[in-house]
């Protein structure tokens, strides 16, 4: 029973740690589909986190705090979205420079809340479910945003391949002339795709700072952002497997806080690494089959519109 009990927490461990992943990488991937490339990612994470968590202090209430880490996301994917689509900026470029503007500025607004504590997210208490063997802590056991993104992964499933506006996303990511040619905005069509994507980031950061670790800290997302930025990759651009890939990193994150914890001798910088080391492992792997990422890839990502053309 000891090995069930060490291999549920492992799992619950695993999902919680993925869960930001899964949000980040979610909206990464409709923004892509669309055929924009957002590498701002981290940067709209932070400032979701710090925001987030300077509401919560401020008015005591979760929940509002989240909201305001979603708005804030969208903010910062706003200010990408007009750079990039109206005045027709580098993507790359101006990904960058949001990730780098959005480190700064968390850095700056979460001066005065370091340390300071909070009443984070709880795991939802259902009667008798909560309660049962194995599926109890497996199915029942979790927060409400980790319910949330998996609703929010059946969601984006369901939009990209039943939907007629998910058909049309994807036909701008393809050839956005083509589909300018019969009659769709798409400028309009890849703000809405933005959009999604920062909010999706801000609700990732929220979680790191009010639910996973109820602190605010600089840079607190280790580099998670450029992650869900690969595992959109490693996915080739499909749901399914961006939400394991990020259960994969997490179960890795928890795997090596075991370890140390059955009393190996592993640095802990060492542990820390290792979800990284998988990624590019994973990453090194799949890149080798360079036909199936194209193949795969929206063709016109990263692609500039030009209206008038």
């Amino acid at each position: 029973m000891d090995g069930l009990d060490a291999a549920i927490t492992i799992l619950v461990g695993a999902i919680r740690a993925g869960t930001p992943l899964v949000f980040a990488a979610l909206g990464e991937l409709i923004a892509e589909k669309s055929g924009v490339l957002n590498l701002g990612v981290e940067g709209m994470m932070l400032v979701g986190a710090v925001v987030g968590f300077m509401v919560t202090v401020t008015t005591g209430s979760v929940y509002i705090g989240i909201l305001a880490a979603v708005a804030a996301g969208m903010l910062m994917s706003l200010v990408f979205g007009v750079l990039t689509l109206s005045l027709l900026t580098n993507q790359v470029a101006t990904g960058l420079a949001l990730t780098i503007f959005g480190v700064g500025l968390s850095a700056f607004l979460g001066i005065k809340y370091v340390g300071t504590p909070i009443n984070g997210l709880k795991p939802l208490d259902i009667p008798v479910l909560s309660d049962l063997p194995v599926l109890g802590p497996l199915v029942f056991g979790h927060d409400l945003l980790i319910y949330i993104s998996f609703a929010l992964f059946a969601a984006v499933a369901w939009f990209l391949y039943r939907s007629r506006a998910g058909l049309i996303l994807r036909a701008v990511g393809e050839s956005h002339d083509a589909a300018h040619a019969l009659g769709y905005s798409v400028i309009a069509i890849r703000y809405m795709a933005v959009l999604f994507g920062g909010a999706c980031a801000g609700l990732s950061g929220a979680y790191l700072s009010l639910v996973y670790t109820p602190q605010w800290a600089e840079n607190m997302t280790a580099g998670r952002g450029w992650i869900a930025l690969a595992l959109v990759v490693f996915a080739t651009w499909r749901p399914g497997r961006a939400m394991l890939g990020a259960y994969l990193f997490g179960g890795i994150t928890i795997m090596g806080l075991h370890v140390q914890a059955l009393g190996f001798e592993v640095s802990s910088h060492l542990v820390a690494t290792l979800p990284y080391i998988a990624t590019i492992v994973v990453l090194a792997v799949i890149s080798r089959d360079a036909t199936k990422i194209r193949l795969n890839a929206p063709a016109s990502l990263g692609k500039p519109f030009h209206p008038s053309a």
